[in-house]
């Protein structure tokens, strides 16, 4: 038999099998999470960026501080529960593998928090820091399931610390900016093919496909799967700004610019190895196989992987009608096509996998309005439309990810001129994404339908003082 360890080419077989950047379906289009204020949830956060009703308008225009007239303290708590179910149409199994469920469920309950810190200094400036997670949630698929060699489970937390402050320019005027520091763990799993190495590993020493011997090994080493693990982390930094301009005494126009955020992740992959169970005269042949497959591609290692975070814009609209009515209207842009392909290399510089991601730029459309009949009591009601960055022929299971819809309604009670009380809640139906992930020979072809929903309810206490 020729060198087992002479494997340079099955790592491109394997690498396939290996894991992406790919992330999670988050409370907007792609990985975002929009959930900043359990007061903008009701409105589907329509006129985020020109409501200015409390310390919360630090992630979605620091302008709007200076519409504060006491300090605030404010405290949000969201619960996401995404619902991510695939439907199998025409997928194909891995070489040596069977083909596996569906997955169940890949969502799961989410917990949110959120606090803000505002205080005006005087009449032209106020100051104030939110601590905000701006991306994430997790997906997580059953044991066994068809995608098993795609993704298993995928894993994003953020963490923003966003200092920002404003400043009255002129009667009618005012400017904002933030700094952010913003960490991101990320964590993502699959299985590998384990069985189909050893094949490719075996043709790789010349043992020829169709012959006794690579037959034997077939036969011998089906269903054999390895476990990886990729861990990462890093530290971003960016800006934001914005400006909030009076139109009149109860219209404002609200414009606002949230800055890309470069990560340079750094961190390991790991791999969990199947035992062998192979006697008699085949046994040393297949131990030199399996020992060259994880020496040359499937062995614990550094990695490292640049991701950039795409710049957002909103545009919002705020009026109140001179009643017990309030509108609003939002905007949004998000520069997703920052992300163009996902790659993660070895710390010896050599590629361990790169996925191409190819994201469009998405728009938000939200508007909404609120009620005021008398007392203690506010009403709220929004409606948007969220578009995906991910193209159809280039979706993957870590990212199912549709065009969607948001409906959402919410309510403020005000006991006191200290302290208000807010409930939100939305429903973000989601249109049906086809995929059609091809993963070749070690991976199977992954094709078929997703349905997906989220369910999203906020609650938030704000206390100025």
């Amino acid at each position: 038999m020729a060198n087992p360890f002479r494997l340079h080419h099955i790592t491109i077989a394997v690498a396939s099998s290996l894991l992406s950047l790919s992330s999670l379906p988050g409370g907007a289009a792609g990985f975002q999470l929009n959930e900043v204020s359990a007061s903008g949830l009701g409105n589907a956060y329509a006129g985020a960026a020109a409501v200015a009703e409390d310390a919360s308008t630090l992630w979605s225009n620091p302008a709007g501080l200076s519409k504060l007239s006491s300090r605030q303290v404010v405290s949000v708590v969201h619960l996401i529960t995404p619902s991510i179910k695939f439907s199998n149409e025409a997928s194909r199994a891995a070489s040596q593998q069977g083909l596996g469920g569906t997955g169940g469920d890949a969502g799961g309950l989410n917990v949110v928090p959120n606090l803000y810190f505002a205080m005006p200094l005087n009449n032209t400036w106020a100051v104030g820091v939110g601590v905000t997670a701006p991306w994430g949630l997790v997906t997580e698929y059953e044991p066994g399931w068809i995608g098993r060699f795609q993704g298993t489970r995928s894993d994003i937390m953020t963490l923003n610390i966003n200092p920002g402050l404003s400043f009255k320019a002129v009667p009618g005027l005012a400017l904002g900016v933030g700094l952010n520091a913003q960490r991101l763990l990320a964590e993502f799993t699959n299985q590998v093919n384990f069985s189909g190495a050893l094949l490719s590993a075996a043709m790789a020493n010349g043992i020829a496909a169709g012959s006794p011997t690579f037959n034997a090994i077939a036969a011998a080493t089906p269903g054999l799967e390895s476990h990886a693990r990729i861990h990462g982390s890093d530290n971003g930094y960016g800006w934001n700004a914005g400006l909030l301009w009076d139109l009149g005494p109860q219209q404002r126009l609200g414009l606002h610019y949230r800055s890309a955020l470069k990560y340079h992740l750094s961190g390991t992959a790991t791999f969990d190895h199947p035992t062998l169970t192979v006697t008699g005269a085949l046994a040393p042949t297949v131990t030199a196989l399996a020992n060259g497959v994880k020496a040359a591609a499937l062995y614990d290692t550094a990695i490292r992987a640049d991701v950039e975070m795409p710049p957002i814009a909103n545009l919002s609209y705020f009026g109140a009608l001179g009643g017990r009515w309030e509108v609003m209207a939002d905007l949004q842009w998000t520069g997703w096509s920052t992300i163009e392909t996902l790659r993660f290399d070895r710390a010896d510089g050599t590629l361990l996998q790169s996925t191409p991601e190819h994201f469009k730029d998405s728009w938000k459309l939200a508007v909404g309005a609120n009620y005021r009949p008398g007392g203690p009591w506010m009403w709220r009601m929004g409606l948007a439309l969220d578009q995906t960055p991910v193209r159809d022929e280039y979706r993957t299971p870590r990212l199912p990810d549709s065009n969607r819809t948001w409906v959402a309604g919410g309510a403020q009670y005000k006991p006191n001129a200290q302290w208000r009380f807010d409930l939100g809640a939305a429903y973000l139906f989601s249109k049906k994404a086809t995929i059609n992930a091809e993963g070749g020979a070690s991976a199977g072809l992954l094709n078929g339908q997703y349905n997906s929903h989220t369910v999203i309810v906020s609650g938030q206490a704000t206390w100025a003082f």
